[in-house]
């Protein structure tokens, strides 16, 4: 069973997977909070409003720089060991929106941490976003293995969700959560600095 992280939590992804871990997908869900109908419901077809949510996947050295991201603009990564499977607009559907599949064991050596962080890209806050979360599967058997809630609602429009990090030749993961503001993940880059 998955683990249900908490703010500031950390867990090793190895212990959970039950063994050595080679490729994890990281996914991202959302819903448009129901929107009530009356004069003026403009939105056609409905009581729902379009949120355009993204997740990002950055990639930083042993010196603490970006060393490379992963975002809808960008959906692979320079060395190809981590992919984005596409923007999804809406949030329409069931699971996962978006996911970001990392294959760990072709992470280059030299970095140390992979930060996932979401965006409200249209710049809704997350007042207007329901049943979001973001979760770690085991890319080999598909067992989740970590989730995270994000559907804390409030006046912000991002959030800096997790950490997935070395630590003594083992993958970790840190469940940041902390909100921030901004449309992609470069507004949240001060913010995500001392969490490295």
């Amino acid at each position: 069973m998955a683990v249900n992280l908490q703010k500031g939590q950390k867990i090793s992804l190895s212990k959970e997977a039950g063994g050595a871990l080679t490729k994890v997908v990281m996914g991202l869900g959302w819903d448009a909070v129901k929107k009530k109908s009356g004069v003026f419901g403009f939105f056609s077809g409905g009581d729902e409003n379009e949120i355009d949510l993204d997740a990002s996947c950055l990639l930083f050295d042993d010196q603490n720089a970006l060393a490379d991201s992963v975002w809808f603009r960008q959906l692979r990564s320079r060395d190809g060991s981590i992919q984005h499977t596409g923007d999804n607009r809406t949030g329409a559907g069931e699971g996962d929106d978006e996911q970001i599949i990392v294959d760990l064991a072709r992470v280059p050596a030299n970095i140390k941490a992979l930060v996932f962080t979401v965006n409200s890209f249209t710049g809704q806050d997350f007042s207007q976003v329901a049943n979001a979360f973001c979760r770690i599967v085991d890319g080999a058997t598909g067992k989740e293995l970590a989730r995270y809630d994000l559907s804390v609602q409030g006046s912000h429009s991002a959030q800096i969700m997790a950490k997935v990090y070395r630590h003594n030749g083992e993958w970790k993961m840190h469940a940041i959560g902390e909100n921030g503001v901004g449309r992609t993940f470069q507004d949240l880059l001060p913010q995500i600095t001392p969490h490295l």
